[in-house]
């Protein structure tokens, strides 16, 4: 059993040590032989014999060998086992890999994005790809760290589901048994049930979307990373909250991951002691201004508006983050709690960073007939909802909660040009692993 990985040999100089990995590289010089032996946590440079020219890129071996110093003009600073090497004693060839279809061992890896997707279980073993998988899981470990210490507590939510939490035709309908069931939309009436249990809740799951679309910025199926929680004085609780959640995230991020963010050459978004708030409508008339738009009439910020939105944050408010408030009610799901002050607009929000949205949130109606009502007239049926309207009818206190999509964030951060290279393995309308119209 592979006990000792490749980090750990820097403190290893003059002795014996037994290595498992993959060939990243080989270098013949003749006489000797360099090899790039890769795992999960780096990479090291193996110095033997001609033995070794047997070796090809992504085979798997085990090695045995003595790590010794570099010389100081053979150091390499780019890498953390820079300064030492191994030199091989013994070679076992694990398990032998076919020629690659592509250079595996370039920093970058050249292949267009279809190609990147086709090939990914391989692809996703290179250094830079494999890093994006490293942030992300610092942004859902971070995601879930600062809720815990905030006291809300972790919940599995269910992803088949008999009812539509945000109405309209974008769901998966699948065969269940004799009846109909969903692939969830999100979370949401489960979240609001767990509240009346743990009163602050959260999960990490995964949310489908049936929009027939094929863009840059949106995926079939995504990780939905959701929080909820009751007893709110007033909905600016949840922003204040999403801020807490945003600004770790951040912070994590980029002291966990410098290795991973020096590959993808970013910056630290800016973000402010607060992050600026926006009414929708002042949000259009600042966007209209700036493109010399008539966008008054608008019931949302299109994408090219919530870039534009995002520049004057930057610009006007030292800002990458800014909040829009208030949202058109027939814009938001029946559950969305309407503004006191105007029953057309809700106290709903998104957060939009780095160009685009990154989280959506807002109170939600806590009130039994009033769920019922909108229920109705958002045109569904409130006996389809007899589970969640449960929750209501034996009490519920004011509540509210949010979401923000994983890949997102993940792709904003390393300022990737697509969210397909920021999901493990996409779905969208053109694949399921493999290209759906591939003959």
């Amino acid at each position: 059993m592979k006990t000792l990985y490749i980090k750990d040999a820097v403190d290893k100089v003059g002795k014996e040590v037994e290595l498992y990995g993959w060939v990243n590289n080989i270098r013949d010089h003749k006489k000797i032989i360099f090899v790039d032996l890769r795992d999960r946590t780096g990479i090291v440079q193996l110095v033997g014999d001609s033995s070794l020219k047997k070796l090809s890129q992504e085979d798997t071996i085990y090695i045995k060998g003595i790590v010794k110093k570099r010389p100081l003009n053979m150091v390499n600073p780019n890498i953390k086992t820079g300064e030492v090497e191994v030199n091989v004693i013994e070679m076992k060839l694990i398990s032998e890999a076919d020629e690659l279809p592509f250079d595996m061992s370039k920093e970058e890896l050249s292949v267009t994005l279809p190609t990147l997707l086709d090939y990914r279980s391989l692809t996703l073993r290179h250094q830079k790809v494999k890093s994006i998988f490293t942030v992300q899981e610092s942004i859902i470990s971070e995601f879930r760290n600062s809720l815990k210490k905030m006291d809300f507590i972790e919940f599995q939510s269910p992803l088949l589901v008999p009812a539509l939490a945000e109405g309209g035709s974008a769901v998966f309908p699948v065969t269940y048994f004799n009846h109909t069931a969903y692939l969830a939309q999100s979370p949401q009436l489960y979240k609001q049930i767990m509240l009346g249990v743990f009163e602050k809740v959260f999960t990490v799951t995964h949310a489908f979307r049936a929009e027939p679309s094929v863009t840059t910025r949106h995926l079939t199926e995504y990780i939905s990373l959701d929080a909820e929680m009751a007893f709110i004085d007033t909905w600016e609780d949840l922003m204040d909250t999403v801020e807490i959640v945003i600004k770790n995230i951040l912070s994590r991020v980029f002291e966990d991951c410098p290795d991973e963010i020096k590959l993808f050459n970013v910056a630290k978004p800016l973000i402010p002691a607060k992050i600026p708030k926006l009414r929708l409508k002042d949000a259009l008339e600042i966007v209209g201004k700036r493109l010399k738009e008539d966008l008054s009439d608008e019931p949302d910020l299109a994408p090219a508006h919530e870039e534009e939105i995002c520049k004057w944050a930057r610009d006007e408010k030292a800002s990458d983050f800014v909040f829009i408030t208030h949202y058109p009610t027939e814009k938001r799901p029946f559950y969305t709690h309407p503004d006191p002050d105007n029953s057309d607009l809700t106290l709903s929000f998104d957060l939009l960073g780095l160009g685009i949205e990154l989280v959506t949130g807002g109170q939600r109606i806590n009130d039994y007939k009033m769920l019922i009502d909108n229920i109705k007239k958002w045109g569904n049926k409130p006996e389809d909802f007899d589970i969640y309207l449960q929750a209501f009818k034996y009490g519920m206190p004011p509540e509210g909660g949010f979401a923000m999509g994983a890949e997102r964030i993940t792709m904003k951060l390393l300022n990737l040009s697509n969210i397909r290279e920021a999901s493990l393995f996409p779905r969208d309308m053109e694949r399921i692993d493999i290209k759906l119209n591939k003959k």
